[in-house]
């Protein structure tokens, strides 16, 4: 065994403390610098609205969810995304056990009473999904009918401002899966619901014989944000990202993936 000499314990001892400061210091900068400081965040959705979130052998997806992953990950944030339905979404938002939600949310002045939203980051309006042969042509034509639609929803809100908000022709659904079934099944004559909804469903499943029309006179153009509580300290980090994915093409080559067309980014950015 050698020996150590007092001098030689002495400069250890000083190498010891030095590199235990070192250390220290580094702690004290990385938790200054915010360094793994931002928690995961519970974000919230109704998974049952395909293609934007729906289930798929037990996960998650759709094009929200490829989405979110792209806004988190230029964030900085990690996140648990959980299906809870469409209701229990904005009471979780409005209580805020919940951090954000997702989930084809249409920003309107009535939600931002409410909630704070993200700048826009998806286009949409409202169409009417028929069988084929359907008398139905427009907007107008849907008087008289029976209507299913998803409740709580601007597909709601757009047909109670042509029928009535308490006619009793419109039937209301807990999800938009629900209302096409309605109308598969002859229990209802039309479904209004948002456009990319509709147009997928009636796609992927041309056995259905079920038809889209178009009406820009009665549904105007919808824009759709991440909803969160008020004074949410996390939307300038979520803007920020979406803004980035703008700019670097990333949200583009999302969207195409999902909807086999071009992104109009510029009409998203214009909305800001």
């Amino acid at each position: 065994m050698k020996k150590f000499s007092i001098l030689s314990l002495a400069l250890i001892f000083a190498l010891i403390l030095s590199a235990c400061g070192t250390s220290k210091d580094k702690a004290e900068e990385g938790a200054s610098s915010g360094a793994d400081s931002k928690k995961t965040l519970r974000v919230v959705t109704d998974a049952a609205y395909a293609p934007f979130e729906y289930m798929d052998k037990g996960k998650i997806v759709g094009f929200d969810v490829d989405f979110l992953e792209a806004v988190a990950k230029e964030a900085g944030y990690k996140y648990e995304l959980v299906h809870v339905g469409w209701d229990p979404l904005f009471v979780e938002i409005d209580k805020k056990t919940a951090d954000m939600g997702i989930s084809a949310i249409t920003i309107n002045d009535e939600r931002k009473e409410s909630y704070d939203f993200s700048v826009p980051y998806f286009l949409s309006t409202n169409k009417i999904l028929v069988p084929e042969g359907s008398n139905i042509k427009s907007a107008k034509d849907l008087e008289g009918k029976t209507i299913a639609v998803q409740n709580g929803t601007t597909g709601q809100e757009a047909v109670e401002t042509l029928l009535g908000k308490n006619n009793k022709n419109i039937k209301k659904f807990e999800n938009n899966n629900l209302a096409i079934m309605e109308l598969v099944n002859g229990g209802a004559d039309a479904v209004v619901a948002d456009n990319t909804v509709v147009e997928e469903y009636a796609k992927n499943n041309p056995d259905k014989k079920l038809t889209v029309i178009e009406d820009k006179d009665n549904f105007a153009s919808e824009y759709y944000g991440l909803m969160f509580p008020k004074g949410s300290k996390i939307k300038a980090d979520i803007d920020k990202a979406i803004n980035a994915l703008y700019e670097n093409g990333t949200y583009s080559k999302i969207y195409t993936e999902w909807f086999k067309t071009e992104a109009d980014v510029e009409n998203l950015k214009a909305q800001q």
